[in-house]
C-alpha cells in the first residue's frame, strides 16, 4: 500500500473519531496524518513518515488545541437554572465547613460564610461541583 494512502484512511479515522468524541484532540491528530499524506508525495520510508506524523501532532496539540479549546462552546450542567437563586430548606446545620440542605426532594451538601441552623430557608447562590454555596433569606 502507498504510504500516502495509509496516512490519508489515518486521518480519516482520527476524524470520525473526533466526531465520536468531540474532545478536541483527535482534530490535531487528523490534520497531521492529512499533511503527512501530502508530504508522504515527496519524501518516502515509513520511518521518516512516522517521525514527520509524530512531530506534526505534538506540532498541531501545542499551537492549536488551546485555540480550539477556546472557541468550543461551554458547556452547562443545567445547575445554573433548577437551583441558582431558588430556596431551600436546611435539613443540617450549614457551616463554613458542612451542612446539608433540601430542594426538590434532593439532598446537597452546602456551604455558607456564617452558620444557618437547621430548618432555615436559605437561597442558593452558587455551586462548586456538587456543593451549592447559600445564605440566609
Amino acid at each position: 500500500m502507498v504510504f500516502w494512502q495509509i496516512f490519508s484512511v489515518a486521518g480519516l479515522i482520527f476524524l470520525i473519531l473526533e466526531m465520536l468524541v468531540p474532545a478536541m484532540f483527535f482534530l490535531n491528530l487528523a490534520l497531521a496524518a492529512v499533511a503527512t499524506a501530502a508530504i508522504s508525495l515527496v519524501v518516502g520510508g515509513f520511518v521518516k513518515l512516522i517521525t514527520i506524523f509524530v512531530m506534526l501532532s505534538i506540532l498541531f496539540i501545542v499551537l492549536l488545541r488551546p485555540f480550539l479549546l477556546k472557541t468550543k462552546p461551554s458547556e452547562s450542567t443545567g445547575i445554573e437554572g433548577k437551583y441558582i437563586g431558588k430556596t431551600a430548606k436546611v435539613t443540617e446545620t450549614v457551616t463554613p465547613n458542612s451542612g446539608t440542605i433540601s430542594i426538590y426532594d434532593e439532598r446537597w451538601e452546602a456551604r455558607s460564610n456564617e452558620e444557618i441552623p437547621e430548618g432555615s430557608t436559605v437561597k442558593i447562590t452558587g455551586n462548586d461541583n456538587l456543593i451549592m454555596f447559600v445564605e440566609k433569606v
